[in-house]
């Protein structure tokens, strides 16, 4: 199974699921990546961390740790 981590620029995906033993998860769920949804890998910083994914026309970085629990199709 891929994760947003994974996702090359440019390159979109649709969410299959936020792994629920994360963290995270909850936070990651409630800032809008929740399953169904389409993502965009648009940028990453020097050091692969942060990530920034256009989600629902909105653009949103999130740490790679939380990216990886993250699981798309």
């Amino acid at each position: 199974m891929r994760t947003a981590a994974e996702l090359s620029f440019g390159e979109r995906a649709t969410i299959n699921n936020v792994n629920p033993s994360h963290p995270s998860s909850r936070r990651i769920m409630e800032i809008g990546f929740t399953p169904g949804q389409e993502i965009e890998l648009i940028n990453k910083s020097a050091f692969n961390d942060p990530l920034a994914f256009s989600l629902r026309g909105a653009l949103i970085a999130i740490r790679k740790k939380e990216a990886e629990s993250i699981e798309i199709a």
